[in-house]
């Protein structure tokens, strides 16, 4: 729980502030969290379920605040179980109360994604630990494909957010393997890419939400 790690291109070292860009990119989440909770505001859409993502996506910035500073398993624990809650709960209200799914689906839907998941978790050294990811971005890009297919409020918001998921995908990918030759790497655009993702995705909630009533 307390070993060091260092995953990331910029950390040359073990110390609190080793890796700087990819501990204070940190902030476009909060900005994020901050856009969602104005849109909310605006929309009238005063649920528990879109408070919990929007403090989620606050959390997130926490959480990847600590591991790109302390560096620990336990920082690690933090970084990842507010990414996953929000995934969570993001597909269950968006599933139920927008496209209108059976909880049963759901429930089978969510847990063949998180075995994906699992699994990928388990093949760190492949496409440098993004396969872990692989499986949300298959479900944002069927999500993607359901919302524009059935003319949902701005049908292309969930395609868009499919675009920006690969690209920040790519971003954390390729980090390592650019280092010697960009020393601050690049998994410092996987956070702006993210944050940029997260406010697509709640948008597109919001919105149909509001029309949803």
């Amino acid at each position: 729980m307390f070993e060091k790690f260092n995953l990331y291109c910029e950390r040359i070292g073990s110390g609190l502030w080793d890796e700087p860009v990819n501990a204070f990119t940190n902030v476009a989440f909060l900005i994020a969290a901050w856009l969602v909770w104005r849109l909310a505001k605006q929309l009238r859409v005063n649920t528990v379920d879109i408070w919990l993502l929007t403090t989620l996506v606050g959390l997130i910035a926490i959480g990847s605040f600590l591991f790109h500073t302390f560096a620990t398993g336990w920082a690690q624990i933090l970084d990842i179980a507010p990414i996953l809650l929000f995934q969570l709960v993001f597909f269950w209200v968006y599933y139920r109360q927008i496209a209108h799914m059976r909880s049963g689906y759901i429930v089978g839907i969510l847990l063949l994604y998180f075995v994906a998941a699992f699994v990928g978790r388990q093949l760190p050294h492949l496409l440098n630990g993004s396969l872990i990811y692989a499986p949300a971005a298959l479900v944002v890009l069927a999500t993607g494909i359901y919302h524009y297919v059935t003319e949902k409020e701005e049908r292309y918001l969930m395609l868009a957010a499919t675009l920006v998921f690969f690209i920040s995908l790519t971003f954390r990918t390729i980090d390592n393997a650019i280092c010697q030759h960009f020393p601050l790497g690049s998994h410092f655009l996987w956070h702006i890419c993210n944050a940029i993702l997260l406010y697509l995705l709640m948008r597109a909630l919001l919105l149909n939400k509001s029309v949803e009533g």
